[in-house]
């Protein structure tokens, strides 16, 4: 029993490498929480954090600069693509920024922040993207968590 109870998880070294006394959850009710758990999603390559983290009506917008357009993407759309990056990427660092402007209400905020995201596909392919993020946050009453419905990337990406 004693040396059960001194050995490592075998079947997940990696995770018990990594782990943090200091790792806590966001609490989505407030707006600092929201960014913070969307930070652990990538840095943990979480989908199902990431997911509790989006409205069931989200959309995902981006200027596509090459053709000139602004595609729109929705939820599980969003899902599917985040899932593909996360798989490919063997590292994502996302940093946020200053609060660039909030507005709204205890119900329905608009959230301009920056950001730094650095995804390393592999030693000698890392990506360095930069910008701003626009979130519309939502909720039914102001015990609820905050759930993304919108997010705009104006990213140099």
């Amino acid at each position: 029993m004693v040396f059960a109870a001194s050995c490592t998880n075998p079947f997940a070294p990696a995770l018990l490498r990594d782990a943090k006394d200091d790792f806590q959850l966001g609490d989505q009710r407030t707006v600092e929480g929201v960014f913070k758990n969307f930070s652990y999603a990538y840095k943990y390559k979480d989908t199902v954090l990431y997911g509790k983290l989006l409205h069931p009506d989200f959309t995902f917008n981006y200027r596509n600069y090459d053709k000139n357009i602004d595609p729109t993407w929705t939820r599980s759309e969003d899902m599917i693509a985040t899932a593909r990056l996360f798989a490919a990427a063997q590292d994502l660092n996302l940093v946020w920024n200053e609060i660039l402007y909030t507005r709204g209400d205890s119900l329905f905020l608009d959230v301009s922040r920056s950001f730094s995201l650095t995804i390393t596909f592999a030693p000698n392919d890392i990506l360095n993207v930069f910008g701003k993020a626009i979130f519309y946050l939502k909720r039914e009453n102001p015990s609820q968590e905050w759930k993304i419905i919108l997010w705009r990337d104006e990213s140099n990406f």
